[in-house]
């Protein structure tokens, strides 16, 4: 079971905007060296509206943002830092890792999903895999992208292109994914590693 955490996400009330917005309203016109009323001068507006917008005690409009953002030479979405969308947080527990099932994949070979940030498409796919038996021929694979690898018990001779790698505990290997790659042959078992394919950025 993949669980995607909501709950860390925290939803901001019409007064904790009008504070962090007054914030960033007060840190730009400082780093001008601007007065309140110098700057209220530059943007336009009256030096008690700005007054209230830097206090947090109103909800300035969109035009009023604009005019403040123009004056202190800054894009308007400057004064929402601090006001980030809700980010996913993926936790995969370790009794509830969703098995992957390859074409060619024999007994005592376990590949496990470590688990994927929602979205369109896939940026990065962890994995840890579980060789326990040794067998004569082993699937290679080809994907996008890169993968790192970092052995976490055993050793094996890892294919990569017209090569072989000797790969131990706490060895790690990178490689482009278009290059067929995969185990050859299990020298020490089990082997187990983490796989980690990073994806090139959808256009």
């Amino acid at each position: 079971m993949i669980q995607q955490d909501d709950e860390v996400g925290h939803v901001f009330s019409s007064d904790d905007v009008c504070r962090v917005v007054g914030e960033r309203v007060r840190d730009a016109r400082r780093a001008l060296g601007l007065t309140m009323a110098q700057f209220a001068e530059v943007a336009e507006i009256s030096l008690g509206m700005v007054s209230k917008i830097e206090h947090g005690q109103t909800s300035p409009s969109l035009s009023t943002l604009t005019r403040l953002a123009h004056a202190a030479r800054v894009p308007i979405t400057a004064f929402f830092r601090g006001l980030d969308e809700e980010h996913d947080v993926v936790i995969v527990r370790a009794d509830d890792r969703m098995e992957i099932l390859h074409e060619g994949t024999r007994d005592g070979h376990v590949y496990e999903d470590l688990g994927s940030l929602r979205g369109k498409t896939r940026i990065i796919e962890p994995m840890m895999v579980t060789l326990e038996s040794a067998d004569e021929v082993f699937p290679l694979f080809q994907h996008e992208g890169v993968e790192f690898l970092h052995m976490l018990e055993g050793s094996m001779e890892y294919g990569y292109g017209p090569k072989n790698y000797l790969l131990a505990a706490g060895d790690t290997i990178q490689i482009h994914g278009e290059v067929a790659h995969g185990p050859v042959d299990l020298v020490d078992l089990p082997v187990r590693f983490m796989s980690v394919k990073v994806f090139p950025a959808a256009e």
